[in-house]
């Protein structure tokens, strides 16, 4: 090859191994070498600023917008995200259309002794980043005190095992990655808590006109993963989802038939909107507007400022 690939992730050990992942998977059905792609890691400012919930200063973007500029600058040629920490709307010149398959999109619990959720004393204090998370919880136990936490997988175990916290709740896919299922005390059912949209998708992301990259991206693009996540991030771009905005999303594929199950809350937490639909497969992009402006027009706009 004339010049070497370079694939840009955040610098946390999962994120690397999420671009490990890709660049393995590229290498699997291409005929690209090892030496033929780099890793290069990337500082993001969501990753330095970790004692305030996202929305205060900047969003989901704060995770994707120093790698954003890397691509565009063309000091990269792909950038790996976890999708959910994807704004809703794509960024002018580039393109996210290659998705890996999806991991385990399910909520886990972590507690001390490995108390099950229904086990956990009165008033237990569980750790969360999401007002999604948030509401909920304290759907299923009112009870429960939400502390924010933030920081990568490893320092919120850090933080749970030193007693700041009784629990805390992450997404299953990123501590598998890290093999980490031995800590867990409880796995979400999808019917407890509906994740983010696109939890557990892995994204790459590219310049629009990247003509050689593009066709290197559609090599390991996982279609049934892509119809799937296109279906739940148009529920966020119809509901001109952010950080503030409550909402999870899952898309589940059956032969030829696709089902979308969302609920949104208002910004209270107090109220809950639940759609659920399923349509041919072909309508995936379709379904997920329509099952996002079913939950806009039943909630009246209560889920925004």
């Amino acid at each position: 090859m004339s010049k070497e690939i370079i694939i840009g992730s955040r610098g946390s050990k999962l994120a690397l191994l999420y671009a490990q992942m890709a660049k393995d998977k590229i290498i699997e059905n291409t005929e690209l070498e090892d030496g033929d792609i780099l890793v290069k890691p990337i500082t993001t400012k969501g990753d330095l600023i970790k004692d305030k919930r996202l929305s205060e200063f900047g969003g989901k973007g704060l995770f994707s917008s120093n790698l954003e500029k890397e691509l565009l600058n063309k000091n990269i040629d792909i950038a790996i995200h976890a999708l959910k920490d994807m704004p809703a709307l794509e960024s002018k010149g580039l393109m996210t259309e290659t998705f890996l398959k999806r991991n385990d999109p399910r909520e886990i619990l972590l507690s001390i002794k490995k108390k099950r959720f229904s086990e956990l004393n009165l008033k237990s204090i569980i750790g969360t980043s999401s007002y999604r998370r948030e509401f909920q919880i304290k759907k299923m136990r009112p009870d429960i005190v939400c502390k924010l936490i933030r920081g990568n997988i490893d320092t919120r175990i850090k933080k749970l095992k030193e007693g700041v916290y009784d629990a805390i709740v992450l997404s299953y896919a990123g501590v598998k990655c890290l093999n980490l299922d031995s800590q867990i005390s409880e796995i979400f059912s999808i019917n407890k808590i509906i994740p983010s949209a696109g939890q557990g998708v892995i994204a790459l992301q590219c310049r629009k006109k990247d003509n050689k990259i593009i066709s290197i991206l559609k090599k390991v693009n996982h279609i049934e993963t892509y119809k799937k996540a296109h279906a739940e991030r148009n529920v966020l771009k119809v509901l001109e989802g952010d950080c503030e905005t409550a909402v999870g999303a899952h898309a589940t594929v059956v032969k030829n038939k696709i089902t979308l199950e969302a609920e949104l809350f208002s910004l209270d937490g107090k109220l809950r909107f639940y759609e659920k639909k399923t349509s041919a497969l072909n309508k995936y992009k379709e379904l997920g507007i329509e099952v996002g402006q079913s939950l806009k027009t039943k909630s009246n706009n209560s889920y925004k400022r």
